[in-house]
């Protein structure tokens, strides 16, 4: 669950980009808070559906409490109606390519019992001036570094100083380059509601190194 923080120790995890059955639940048994798998077919870390509803089944052994998140990007809404068919569907529909507001709010009074939160990606302190527009309609904002080959995914990490004193009415969370070693610097001057890492925490696209997730966890609980 992301939630705004009221306290030092409220930050949430997130790990994206799963697309093994057997890391899901190595990584659930870290006790993080949510899950990410990728349902965008150009990633190199694209999940095909069923294998999405393994996963989150997986996760739903380990914890009922951890979200299970289904990234998608500038997809059609006719296309994700399947999502009511998964034996264990998403409980958040991250969105993470160029949606609009209409399109956030569209999907949210299609799916009422599911969290959209929407990716923002970040080059300059312009880049954040449309989020408020959108705050109405999703459940947190994810901020995420510019790259322009991909929409996500790159290590490439955001210029801190662009969110320093910066306030949101929902819950933020902070992607882009996330390890251990940048944690002590991110507290120093943030205060996420949630921390998302994926690729500075793999061996290959898709599969982590369970010690990087191990470290990153533990430096993001003793900070807090």
């Amino acid at each position: 669950m992301i939630r705004k923080s009221t306290s030092k120790k409220s930050t949430a995890i997130k790990i994206c980009g799963i697309t093994t059955t057997s890391q899901a639940k190595s990584i659930a048994q870290f006790k993080i808070n949510a899950i990410g798998v990728i349902g965008v077919k150009t990633s190199p870390r694209f999940v095909p559906e069923e294998e999405c509803i393994k996963i989150f089944n997986e996760v739903e052994k380990v914890s009922s409490n951890i979200e299970k998140v289904l990234v998608i990007a500038n997809e059609k809404l006719e296309n994700i109606k399947f999502i009511n068919k998964r034996s264990t569907p998403p409980s958040v529909i991250q969105l993470h390519g160029n949606e609009s507001i209409d399109y956030c709010r569209e999907l949210k009074n299609e799916f009422p019992t599911v969290k959209v939160w929407k990716a923002f990606r970040l080059k300059s302190i312009n880049d954040l001036e449309n989020i408020s527009q959108f705050e109405k309609n999703i459940d947190a904002v994810l901020l995420d570094a510019w790259d322009d080959k991909t929409l996500g995914g790159s290590g490439k990490r955001i210029p801190i100083e662009l969110l320093i004193n910066k306030t949101f009415k929902t819950p933020w969370i902070l992607a882009g380059g996330i390890s251990s070693e940048i944690i002590p610097e991110i507290f120093s001057k943030l205060r996420p509601d949630g921390i998302d890492a994926s690729s500075r925490l793999e061996i290959s696209p898709g599969i982590k190194d369970l010690k990087k997730v191990e470290s990153l966890v533990r430096e993001i609980r003793k900070q807090n």
